[in-house]
């Protein structure tokens, strides 16, 4: 009784503590205005306040016409390719993930002997140092994958004898090393998870080296270990997309910020990983799928626009779903008429779909994005076209795939440690400054007041 006293008494002074905080720590909204402060590194527009040059990849919203910036369907770039143009060719092969992790660590696209002596170095990375499962993964289970990876990413640094050497060769290294155990870390993070936290029965399975990282992860996640070509093409492709975004996305920027402090390569991915946790940043497909389950929901005939125009106008509203008033997977910061990410992933969400039977669940996705597109821009007065991103059509395809929703930000991960790699490297060979922007003190100078005297 006394102890249940105590914990209450602590409770209220703690939420006293609370109130201040929030109280004493906000400011005017009107001095970044006065002040011309780039609230997010992003200008009065939206845009991304340059702070960086990069070769690794391009990001293209608009077409320069007579001096005139007009929106454009969005092109991707890896290392100056089209993406698409890369989709296209890797269409028939299944290495196409490490392709382009190759092309973006390298600046270019491999040849055959380079493709297979590079699949060869991945394949002897593509496991765990003994004891790690166990000592690692299994005695600390944890319901957050995420947190599983960082954990264990941060644990590798103890099993790595040159873990704070930052030269290029050892960094290459580890970042290859890291690359290839993702997939593997996840995995058994989750089949801890679901053995702990689910009671169901614990699977351990080891990769292959004949299988690419697509078929490896989900051969280590099915319970027969079986999978179709469609469905391995299709992961691989989801790699292949998320793998680089230009440098200045939320965990890339990131990892270009702890690299230029000289940190260890664990440290700067550790820290990627926190970024990309975060709903706003990596998170925003399972919020996509969360939605489309409320619709269906809600909605008692798919089919039919109007009906599915009406529960978007109470989701905008604020009257439905999570009452956010956001159409989630519609819209991005830079590109204007489509996502070109999208665009390619919409197209294996749509074959996918036949091969499962799902193509009911495809048409609504498409009825949402053409209907939101347009009452988005309406309601918001905006002039540039507003497009479905690359979360519309992802959490559909992991969904399609049996994918846990536990694991669909740590796919992002698994694929974008090929980006966060190519710019930390990117960052140490230039040498550049450590990166410290600036922050306008607005407070006031105050004199010391003594304890004794204070109110």
């Amino acid at each position: 009784m006394a102890e249940r006293e105590e914990t209450k008494v602590l409770d209220e002074k703690f939420d006293e503590l609370v109130k201040y905080c929030m109280v004493s720590g906000e400011i005017n909204p009107n001095l970044y205005v006065e002040y011309d402060v780039k609230r997010g590194l992003r200008d009065s527009n939206g845009k991304g306040v340059l702070v960086g040059l990069t070769e690794i990849s391009n990001v293209v919203a608009y077409d320069i016409i007579d001096g005139r910036k007009l929106p454009c369907d969005g092109r991707l770039e890896f290392q100056g390719y089209n993406v698409q143009d890369l989709i296209n060719d890797f269409a028939h092969r299944k290495y196409g993930f490490e392709e382009t992790t190759y092309l973006l660590l390298f600046g270019a696209l491999p040849n055959k002997e380079q493709r297979d002596s590079f699949l060869q170095i991945l394949s002897e990375c593509r496991h765990l140092p003994d004891g790690f499962v166990r000592d690692v993964i299994m005695n600390t289970p944890t319901s957050d994958m995420m947190n599983a990876l960082q954990r264990a990413v941060l644990s590798l640094y103890s099993y790595d004898e040159h873990a704070d050497d930052i030269s290029i060769p050892n960094v290459l290294r580890q970042s290859l090393n890291l690359i290839a155990k993702f997939p593997l870390i996840a995995g058994y993070a989750y089949q801890a998870y679901k053995h702990y936290f689910k009671e169901r029965s614990l699977v351990i399975r080891y990769p292959k080296e004949d299988l690419s990282t697509a078929e490896n992860l989900l051969r280590i996640l099915r319970t027969d270990a079986e999978y179709t070509e469609l469905e391995a093409k299709v992961l691989d492709v989801a790699l292949i997309l998320h793998s680089e975004h230009g440098g200045g996305n939320n965990s890339t920027f990131t990892n270009h910020v702890v690299t230029s402090s000289h940190t260890d390569t664990y440290s700067a991915v550790a820290a990627s990983l926190g970024s990309l946790k975060g709903p706003r940043h990596g998170g925003a497909n399972l919020k996509v799928e969360n939605m489309f389950e409320d619709i269906k929901e809600h909605v008692k005939d798919p089919e039919n626009e109007t009906e599915v125009r009406n529960y978007i106008t109470k989701i905008l509203d604020k009257e439905a779903f999570d009452h956010s008033g956001l159409v989630y997977g519609m819209g991005h910061a830079v590109y204007t008429k489509s996502d070109p990410r999208c665009v390619i992933l919409k197209d294996y969400a749509k074959q996918l779909s036949k091969e499962k039977g799902r193509e009911e669940d495809f048409a609504l996705h498409e009825t949402v994005e053409k209907v939101s597109a347009g009452m988005i821009m309406e309601r918001k007065q905006l002039q540039k076209p507003v497009c479905a991103n690359v979360d519309f059509y992802s959490g559909f395809v992991y969904n399609m795939l049996r994918i846990p929703k536990e694991l669909y930000t740590p796919i992002f991960a698994m694929a974008r440690i090929s980006g966060w790699s190519a710019h930390r490297m990117e960052e140490l060979v230039n040498r550049g400054k450590i990166i410290r922007p600036a922050y306008l003190n607005v407070g006031k100078s105050r004199p010391y007041v003594p304890l004794e005297e204070r109110k």
